[in-house]
C-alpha cells in the first residue's frame, strides 16, 4: 500500500514532468545567452573556455540577434573576434530562438573547412548545443558537412557562395555571409550573393541577414557595397580618459594632429593623441565600457545594440538596416605597439600598405585610377629615342616625390624652346628614413645617361619633395650632393610663395 506522502510526491513529479513541455524559457538577448552558455573551442581559439563579450562586441552581437533589425553589416579588420561572434550568434539562434540558419562561405571548400574547424568543435564544447545533437561524433543523416539538423528540428546549413545552386530551395530565418568581400560579385551571372541569399529569408516572420568581412578594393568591394545600402554607419566612440571628450580611434598620419603617434624607429613609445585637446592616451587608459556607437550620417547612437537614441538623446525605433565598423586598435588581442610594427613592415612591401589598410584598419583600399586607353592607342603615342638621351637634349633635371614607403624620381631632358623629353623613371621601394633606401636614391641621383653623341650626361638639378616625411632627411641629402644641385621643395597653394626651402 502506497502512503499518502508517496502519492503526493508521485503526483508532484507527474505534474512537473507534464508542465516541462509547457515551460517557456526567459527571453535572453544575444549577449546574455553568449555570456551564459557559449564556450570557445581550443581548436580555433587563442583563449579557449567560457566566452566573455568585449565592450565593443556587445552592440554588434545584440544587433545581430535583435528581431527588429533585419540587416546587419560589419566592416572589420582582423583580430576583432568576428568569427567567434558569428558562431555565438548562430548558437543563440539555434538553441534559444529555434531559428533555421544558412551560413555562406566564399567557396564550397571553405564552407567544409568552416564546418569541421569551427562549427563542430563549438557544438561539442557548448553543452546546450550538444544536448540537441544526439548524433554528434557519428555518421548520421542529420550530421553532414553541409547540414546539422538538431533534435529540436532546427537546421543549420553551411554552403559555398560560388555556386548559384546553393542559393536555391532552402527556406530559413537567418542568412549569414562570412568574408563577403571574397565572394564573386555576380554568382554565375544570376545576381549578387546578398541578393540571391536574402531571397531565402523572405518567408520568415523574423528575417535576418548578417554580412561581415574584411574589406578589399574600394569601389568593387562587396561589404562596402552592402554597407552603403544602409542609412546608418556606426563607429565606436570612447571617452578620452583625461578630458572626457568622445572620439572614435583613427590611425592618422604624420600630418594629422591626432591618432597613433610614436618616436622615430621606436614603436614601443606609441600613444594616442586626442583629437579634441591633444591629450596623450596610453592603450591601458582607455575605458571601452563607457563607449557608445554613433552613426556618421545621422548622429543616432546606441550602447547595447538594443536601445537607440537620436543625436538629441530621444529614444528612436531600431533601424531596419545598420552597419558597424571596427578595427584593430580596439582589440585586446593585440597591442598598439604591434600595429606600429605592422605599419613599418608594410612600408617595405609594394603591397604591404594595401594589406595594412584592409586587415589592420579595416578599410577598403583605394587604387589610383587613370583613364583607360586601348593598347593600340598607347603604342601610337610612344616616341622611340635613338639613344637614352636624344640629340636635341642639352640639360637633365629630375624631381623626387617622397612617400613613406618609397621614393619616385622622374628624369627630364630639356632641348631649345623648352622642349621636354622623359628620360627615366625610378621607383625606390623602402622606408623613407632607412639608410639603405636613401643610399639607393643616392645612386639614382648620380646615375649617368648616354647621349646621342656618345658622351655621358649627369642630372644637373634635382628638386626633392619634403612633404609627408621628415624634411631633415632631404636637407641632409641636399648637403651631401650639393645644396644647389639637390633642392628641397614643398608645394604651396598660394601663388608666388617660394617652393624651395634651402637647408
Amino acid at each position: 500500500m502506497i502512503s499518502g506522502e508517496r502519492r503526493a510526491n508521485n503526483a508532484n513529479r507527474a505534474i512537473t514532468n507534464g508542465l516541462i513541455a509547457l515551460h517557456i524559457p526567459v527571453p535572453l538577448t544575444t549577449v546574455q545567452w553568449a555570456d551564459e552558455y557559449y564556450y570557445l573551442p581550443k581548436e580555433s581559439s587563442y583563449t579557449p573556455g567560457k566566452w566573455e563579450t568585449l565592450p565593443f562586441q556587445v552592440a554588434i552581437m545584440n544587433a545581430m540577434g535583435y528581431e527588429l533589425i533585419r540587416v546587419v553589416n560589419l566592416i572589420k579588420s582582423a583580430r576583432v573576434g568576428y568569427t567567434k561572434m558569428l558562431l555565438g550568434v548562430e548558437g543563440y539562434f539555434i538553441e534559444h530562438k529555434s531559428r533555421n540558419s544558412l551560413l555562406f562561405q566564399p567557396t564550397d571548400s571553405s564552407a567544409e573547412d568552416f564546418m569541421k574547424s569551427h562549427v563542430e568543435p563549438t557544438i561539442r564544447d557548448v553543452p546546450v548545443l550538444l544536448e540537441l545533437a544526439p548524433w554528434f561524433g557519428r555518421k548520421h543523416r542529420d550530421n553532414t558537412l553541409t547540414l546539422k539538423r538538431f533534435s529540436s528540428g532546427v537546421g543549420f546549413w553551411c554552403l559555398g557562395g560560388a555556386a548559384a545552386k546553393n542559393y536555391r530551395e532552402k527556406s530559413v530565418d537567418v542568412v549569414c555571409y562570412d568574408e563577403l568581400s571574397s565572394f564573386e560579385p555576380d554568382v554565375e551571372k544570376e545576381g549578387s550573393p546578398t541578393l540571391l541569399g536574402d531571397k531565402r529569408i523572405e518567408g520568415s516572420v523574423w528575417p535576418k541577414s548578417i554580412r561581415g568581412s574584411t574589406p578589399k578594393i574600394k569601389g568593387s568591394c562587396q561589404i562596402e557595397k552592402a554597407a552603403n545600402e544602409s542609412a546608418h554607419f556606426m563607429r565606436f566612440h570612447v571617452p578620452c580618459p583625461h578630458c572626457g571628450e568622445e572620439q572614435y580611434l583613427k590611425f592618422g598620419d604624420g600630418s594629422t594632429p591626432f591618432g597613433l603617434k610614436w618616436e622615430k624607429s621606436k614603436p614601443e613609445t606609441v600613444y594616442y593623441l586626442c583629437e579634441h585637446n591633444g591629450c596623450v592616451i596610453r592603450q591601458s587608459e582607455l575605458d571601452q565600457k563607457a563607449g557608445r556607437w554613433i552613426c556618421d550620417n545621422t548622429g543616432m547612437w546606441t550602447r547595447d545594440g538594443l536601445a537607440y537614441f537620436s543625436a538629441s538623446g530621444e529614444e528612436v525605433p531600431p533601424p531596419r538596416s545598420i552597419t558597424f565598423h571596427i578595427w584593430t586598435a580596439y582589440s585586446p588581442f593585440t597591442t598598439w605597439i604591434q600595429i606600429i610594427y605592422d605599419w613599418l613592415d608594410a612600408l617595405k612591401d609594394p603591397n604591404g600598405v594595401k594589406t595594412f589598410i584592409n586587415t589592420t584598419l579595416g578599410e577598403p583600399y583605394e587604387e589610383a585610377v587613370a583613364e583607360k586607353l586601348s593598347h593600340e592607342l598607347l603604342l601610337e603615342k610612344v616616341i622611340h629615342y635613338a639613344a637614352p638621351v636624344p640629340e636635341r637634349v642639352v640639360y637633365l633635371t629630375a624631381g623626387i616625390d617622397s612617400q613613406r614607403n618609397r621614393y619616385e624620381m622622374y628624369v627630364w631632358g630639356w632641348a631649345p624652346g623648352e622642349e621636354a623629353f622623359l628620360i627615366d623613371k625610378q621607383i625606390i621601394m623602402g622606408r623613407h628614413d632607412d639608410e639603405d633606401t636613401l643610399q639607393r636614391v643616392d645612386a639614382v641621383i648620380n646615375k649617368k645617361y648616354r647621349h646621342a653623341d656618345g658622351t655621358d650626361i649627369s642630372i644637373s638639378r634635382i628638386c626633392w619633395d619634403t612633404g609627408g616625411i621628415d624634411q631633415e632627411i632631404v636637407y641632409q641629402r641636399s648637403k651631401k650632393h650639393g645644396i644647389f644641385r639637390v633642392l628641397p621643395i614643398k608645394g604651396a597653394s598660394v601663388y608666388g610663395k617660394p617652393v624651395i626651402t634651402m637647408p
